[in-house]
Parts: structure tokens; C-alpha cells; sequence
């Protein structure tokens, strides 16, 4: 085992009797009335203050990822909370427990894909190696296809739409649009790109590293998981959760006797 360097030490904050200093900013003087929360996420994470065109982008991925629905993190959080109700973190952290590389977080997984072609030079034989390879593994490639949104997931349009509004679009969503074409080919029919894809692709070029692409997922769908909790208090649906769930998974184990 290594030995720990001498001196460990932090760049993100430190704190005075009357301040605290986030990156070097006064959070009261610099930061607190002059930073957007999603211009502060990109601050405080990347060591960089935004420009507008990026936070623009930067705030629609995060409007995207907020919600879609009672999607597992949903339904995690929502049974959580109800057996625990005088936690709600214990709810929002069964849900992000669900952000993983089948929903939400597939935003990570396309975003290497993305970089690999970005370092090929966005060459249509890099992107048919890479479905290929899905293929002969029978996984679905990261950030296409969608179960309900067909032909086209309308979230991806708009992103990227917003992306080449704002000058944002770059050799992410370039290689984007060159798998695109290798899925369709593969397959012989239009998939989708689905709206992780279309985000990997556009916060990639707005300057975020491939491997914490999953935690603007994660900051995203916090706030959505807040909304479900506080409906789920108003309108509880666990109950109805936990029959549905009775219903369709019947028990065909061995015989219970005297029945």
C-alpha cells in the first residue's frame, strides 16, 4: 500500500469567522445573488464559471433529467419514504441508488462511446465497430432507443436544436449524429436517439469530463425525486404500488398445505 502524500489538501472551499470561500469566490460577495444554482453546479464542480450559451445548455439537460415518470428511482424513493416518512433523504437516496447504467446514468455510458469516436476522428468504421461490438453482446448501445418515444425522442431534437442555436454543438454531437447512422444501419430501421444520448453528447461539449456525466444525472433527478416525495404525501400511492406489485408477480413456489 502506498504512503498518503505529506500534505493532503482541498481547492473547493475553505471558510473565515465572517465568509466562506468557494474556488477562491466570497460566497456572500461574489456568489450568493450572482451565480444561477446551475451556473454554480458548473462552477463549483469544474473550476470555471460558464458562459451563457453553456449554462443555457447546461440547464436544459438538467430540466430534462428531472423527471420522466414513475421510473424505478421514483418508485425506490416513493417506497422508501413511505416505510421511513420522517426521512425524506432516506427516499431521495433509495432513488438515486436506481441512477445506474440501464436509466438515467446511461448518460455515462454514451459518453465514452462518444469520446472514442472523438478520438477516431468521428470515422463511420470506428461507429460500426462500436454496434458491432453491442451487438455481438446483445446490449442495446447507450443513449438510443426509447420504448415509447418513436420515431424520434422529442427531448433529443430539442437539445440538440438548442445545442446548434447556442454554438455549443461540437465533435460530441458530431459523433453523435455518425453512431446515430451506425444504429440505424445495424438495425435496418430508424432508432431513436434517446434523450441520455442527446445529453451525454451536448454536456460533453459544453466541457464536462465523460467520467462525472452521471452525476449531473444524479443532481437532476434529486430535484425530481423531492416532487415525487411531496406528492406521495399529499397522494400516497404505495399502497396502490405494493398491490399492483402483488398482483403481477403471483407466488408459484411449492404448495402451502392445508390449502
Amino acid at each position: 500500500m502506498s504512503a498518503l502524500p505529506e500534505h493532503q489538501t482541498t481547492a473547493i472551499c475553505t471558510s473565515t469567522p465572517d465568509d466562506v470561500f468557494i474556488r477562491g469566490k466570497s460566497l456572500c460577495q461574489e456568489l450568493i445573488g450572482h451565480l444561477s444554482f446551475t451556473e454554480m453546479i458548473v462552477f463549483q464542480v469544474l473550476a470555471k464559471r460558464p458562459t451563457p450559451a453553456q449554462t443555457r445548455l447546461v440547464d436544459a439537460c438538467l430540466v430534462t433529467l428531472m423527471e420522466h415518470g414513475l421510473t424505478p428511482s421514483a418508485l425506490a424513493a416513493r417506497l422508501v419514504y413511505s416505510s421511513a416518512t420522517e426521512a425524506l433523504q432516506s427516499g431521495v437516496a433509495a432513488g438515486l441508488l436506481a441512477v445506474g447504467s440501464r436509466f438515467v446514468g446511461t448518460t455515462e455510458g454514451a459518453g465514452h462511446l462518444l469520446a472514442r469516436l472523438v478520438a477516431a476522428g468521428a470515422s463511420e468504421t470506428e461507429a460500426d465497430a462500436i454496434v458491432a461490438e453491442h451487438r455481438a453482446t446483445r446490449t442495446p448501445v447507450p443513449g438510443f432507443g426509447h420504448p415509447q418515444h418513436k420515431p424520434d425522442d422529442p427531448r433529443s431534437l430539442r437539445l440538440l436544436e438548442l445545442a446548434r442555436e447556442e454554438g455549443i454543438a461540437g465533435p460530441h454531437c458530431a459523433a453523435l449524429e455518425v453512431l446515430a447512422r451506425a444504429v440505424d444501419r445495424a438495425a435496418q430501421k430508424h432508432i431513436t436517439i434517446n434523450a441520455t444520448g442527446a445529453i451525454a453528447a451536448v454536456l460533453a461539449d459544453c466541457g464536462v469530463p465523460i467520467e462525472i456525466l452521471r452525476g449531473f444525472a444524479i443532481i437532476a433527478r434529486a430535484a425530481g425525486l423531492v416532487g415525487h416525495l411531496h406528492e406521495e404525501l399529499q397522494r400516497p400511492a404505495m399502497r396502490a404500488i405494493w398491490e399492483a406489485a402483488d398482483a403481477a408477480v403471483p407466488y408459484d413456489g411449492p404448495p402451502i398445505e392445508g390449502r
